[in-house]
């Protein structure tokens, strides 16, 4: 069929809706491509955790803690090696089409060099953190030097700015669904610890190499990418805030781990780490709608406020709305989810889980308050709101971790995310956000404001 032709998805649409929608370009290509990070996620969801946790369940709550304790060091430099331009890129792919090449060169090479800056941060981190245990430093060594091959992110922000994920969605499901059956392999063949992390590492470079070679080969030539030292000094003015913000976010997304790792041992991980996988599995959602509304988001700024604000109000209440529909099921169903899936060796992952699932709410707002943040010029404000949420976690996993164990964790991650999400309401320029926010918590009923 031509590439032309109506997607399967339009096809299967009842008759009426297909009438409403098919003379709307922008939505059709925003719920196509929403369906593609849809399917991709869903894939990875579904396979990914059940493959996961036959994982979990093969190497035990003790290396499978090691493991996750080492990636939450990783993760820790996982903003610096992206240099937080995400956002940045695809707002001036979007607003300077015409200094693409530009863009995407320069943001490639700052990548790298953020991807080598935050592999030597995580060695240095675990001879801090682990100094006599060799097999942490050499899983997080490994790992640590993947982050160089993230610079080819930089196809991904072209492919979101131009709405045609799906690209990236071929590449990333092609890798995923080869090494899935190579993890397989490895837990029917009883390999050790260490093959997993290079499956993990194999995974991450094929992607980069994939993603590349797609670019090439539907959008343009590599080499046409170009750098400059003025775009590198304005991309870098832009998201230095972005980068502390994202070490921050990283900070309080993984401290927990790392803590319980120090504190408790690593079958603390593993057992939290059970509960983890199972809660953030969700944060898929709002990146896929947001990666697919902000191009329409950032066009309505342009032409008109009214419409603008409409758009972003819509964001918050559809993410609150799916934030919430997942919240209080989970909340109820954790116990058995956890038995069924991992079994009794990680019982204790239930508790955590019913409580851990409600940050995603705080979650799913901060990710659509942080674009808007963007948009508005207000970078400080995201990394002012995110090393509070980050300092909240510390202290909080200090007093609740010896009192409450692993659950203590939990409590520490959602009241940290809470506070750092709403902490917008405490600077004028910013508020709008926070009322944005409270109007879709509250149904719009209570929450008014003469900007919308």
């Amino acid at each position: 069929m031509g590439e032309n032709s109506p997607p399967l998805w339009f096809r299967l649409l009842p008759a009426t809706l297909r009438e409403k929608v098919k003379h709307r370009p922008n939505l059709l290509l925003a719920l196509s491509n929403t369906g593609w990070l849809f399917g991709d996620k869903v894939l990875r969801m579904g396979i990914g955790l059940l493959v996961g946790v036959w994982i979990a369940r093969y190497l035990g709550p003790e290396q499978f803690g090691l493991l996750n304790y080492a990636v939450a060091v990783v993760a820790l430099f996982g903003a610096v090696a992206s240099v937080g331009l995400n956002g940045i890129v695809v707002r001036d792919l979007l607003n300077q089409p015409e200094a693409a090449n530009n863009t995407l060169g320069s943001s490639f090479v700052l990548q790298i060099l953020g991807g080598f800056v935050a592999f030597g941060l995580s060695v240095i981190a675990i001879y801090f953190l682990r100094p006599d245990d060799s097999l942490a430093r050499l899983i997080v060594a490994l790992l640590g030097f993947a982050l160089v091959f993230k610079a080819s992110d930089v196809v991904r922000y072209w492919f979101e700015s131009q709405v045609q994920s799906r690209y990236v969605v071929w590449v990333e499901n092609g890798v995923f669904l080869v090494l899935v059956a190579f993890k397989i392999a490895l837990v029917l063949s009883a390999a050790p610890l260490m093959a997993f992390v290079w499956v993990t590492f194999a995974e991450t470079l094929l992607v980069a190499v994939g993603l590349l070679v797609i670019y090439s080969r539907r959008s343009g030539r590599l080499a046409a990418w170009c750098t400059s030292a003025s775009r590198i000094k304005r991309l870098l003015a832009d998201s230095w805030p972005l980068i502390l913000s994202g070490l921050a976010v990283m900070i309080y997304m993984r401290i927990d781990q790392i803590m319980l790792g120090q504190m408790l041992g690593d079958q603390a991980v593993g057992v939290y780490s059970a509960a983890v996988r199972i809660s953030e599995v969700w944060y898929f959602v709002p990146t896929a709608i947001i990666s697919s509304v902000l191009p329409a988001i950032i066009a309505a700024r342009k032409v008109d406020p009214g419409i603008y604000l409409a758009r972003l109000q819509k964001l918050y209440d559809i993410l609150f709305l799916v934030a919430i529909s997942v919240a209080v099921p989970m909340s109820f169903l954790s116990g058995p989810a956890v038995a069924l899936l991992f079994g009794d060796a990680f019982a204790g992952a239930g508790s955590i889980l019913s409580i851990h699932i409600w940050s995603g709410v705080f979650v799913f707002l901060g990710m659509a308050s942080s674009q808007w943040l963007i948009l508005e010029g207000h970078q400080k404000a995201i990394l002012q709101r995110t090393l509070l949420g980050a300092v909240v976690n510390i202290f909080a996993n200090l007093i609740f971790i010896p009192s409450y164990g692993a659950d203590g964790a939990a409590y520490a991650t959602v009241l940290s995310y809470c506070i750092a999400v709403f902490s917008v309401g405490l600077r004028a320029e910013t508020r709008l956000a926070y009322l944005m926010m409270g109007r879709s918590i509250l149904f719009k009923h209570i929450f008014r404001s003469h900007h919308a």
